[in-house]
Formats: C-alpha cells, sequence, structure tokens
C-alpha cells in the first residue's frame, strides 16, 4: 500500500486502553493531504486511537497500517523508525523547559541522526521562521507563552518532514484568541500538502476550519457532518 496515498488505513481495529477494548471494528482510511478531526466526549477513545497510531499503545485485533508500517507486527525496535515518520503535538506541549527553544529543535534533530551541524542550522531557522518563533530563538521554553510553546512544538513536529501529524488537542489548554492562531498555522500546514489527525473538544474550531470529521462513541469510530 502506497503510503504516500494512504498515510493510514484501519481494518476492523481493535483499540484499547489499559488492557480493556475502548474502540471496536474501527475502519479508517486517512488520505494525503487531508485535515481530519477526532471528536468525543473525555474517555472515548481518541487519544487511546492516536496512541496506537504512533505505537505507543499496541494494536489489540485487526489491521492498521500508518505510512507503510503494519501496526499488527510492529516490533518494539521499529517503533522509533515509524515515529521519525510522524510528527507528534501533544496539548500540554512537552518541550523542555530548561533548554532554549533552538536546543529543544537540535536535540530532536540529533537524536533523528542529523549529523550535519550545518543542515541543522538550516532547518532549525527554516521551521522557527515558518511558526513565527525565529525571534525567540534562544528563549528558554520555561519562559514562553503556552501559544509560544505550541508553534515551537509545531515546529518540532516538522523536523522530520512527516507523513502524517497527529496532534491531541493541540489548543486545549489556550485562550480563544490563540487558539485561533494557532489553528490557522495548522491550516497553512494542511495547504502545504501535509495530512492531519486532530483530536478537539472544540466544535468551533472545526465550523472555522473545516475538515473530515470522525465521532468516537459508544466504542465506535464514525464519521459525522459538523455544522
Amino acid at each position: 500500500m502506497d503510503e504516500f496515498i494512504l498515510p493510514l488505513v484501519m481494518k476492523r481495529a481493535t483499540i484499547q486502553r489499559r488492557g480493556y477494548p475502548v474502540l471496536r471494528n474501527v475502519d479508517l482510511q486517512i488520505k494525503k493531504g487531508e485535515l481530519v478531526y477526532l471528536v468525543g466526549k473525555t474517555g472515548s477513545g481518541k487519544t487511546s486511537l492516536l496512541q496506537t497510531v504512533y505505537g505507543e499503545v499496541p494494536l489489540m485485533e485487526g489491521q492498521a497500517v500508518v505510512v507503510g508500517f503494519e501496526l499488527q507486527a510492529l516490533k518494539r525496535k521499529q517503533i522509533p523508525q515509524l515515529r521519525k515518520r510522524l510528527g507528534i503535538i501533544f496539548q500540554d506541549f512537552r518541550l523542555l523547559l530548561d533548554r532554549t527553544v533552538w536546543d529543544n529543535l537540535d536535540f530532536v534533530l540529533k537524536a533523528t541522526g542529523w549529523k550535519d551541524k550545518t543542515k541543522r542550522k538550516y532547518r532549525i531557522e527554516q521551521l522557527l521562521h515558518v511558526t513565527g518563533m525565529l525571534d525567540n530563538a534562544y528563549k528558554p521554553a520555561h519562559a514562553l507563552s503556552g501559544g509560544e510553546q505550541q508553534r515551537v512544538a509545531i515546529a518540532r513536529a516538522l523536523l522530520n518532514e512527516p507523513a502524517l501529524i497527529l496532534a491531541d488537542e493541540p489548543t486545549g489548554n489556550l485562550d480563544p484568541d490563540t487558539r485561533f492562531e494557532i489553528m490557522e498555522l495548522f491550516k497553512e500546514i494542511n495547504r502545504w500538502g501535509n495530512t492531519i489527525i486532530m483530536a478537539t473538544h472544540d466544535y468551533s474550531t472545526i465550523l472555522k476550519y473545516p475538515g473530515r470529521t470522525f465521532m468516537c462513541e459508544d466504542g465506535k469510530v464514525f464519521e459525522v457532518e459538523i455544522d
């Protein structure tokens, strides 16, 4: 299956949380360049589904192919290779708060095999410019606002040109104005051709920035229209 056409395919997949099924018979096909939302109540399985996609939680049953990796046959040693093809963004940012913005990004590049310092410098500058954070490159992460920290987290997710971006409630800790600024950035990233799957509680976001939407409810995942 061509990962560039279908970055994510699930067939009759069972998703677990703490060893118990939370979603059953999940059938999903996400095409390259789509912006896709996962919605549902807290505990409905949105985060568990994303955790399965990036290899944090093993697939319980069924089949899933993520950017060319078959999750049902995924070995532990393959998880770093899978995650190198993914961009993962969290609600709580997960930056190294005792390091500068630059060092946060450089740390990831070094860890994923970028040995050439000049190439690392170019890539970091490129993404800090894109996310509007170049002037803050040498600020410690703990000195940034929530919106600024999320911009750095987005830059970090883009470092290795991911085939699929996963965002788990990326605007959940932000005020309304900052939330829409971050969504404008996501929309721009999507316009470049990046595939994004975003879990969110914020229906106003979906109305303003439409995309395919799937509801997690009563152990099922199904497509819905938001209006």
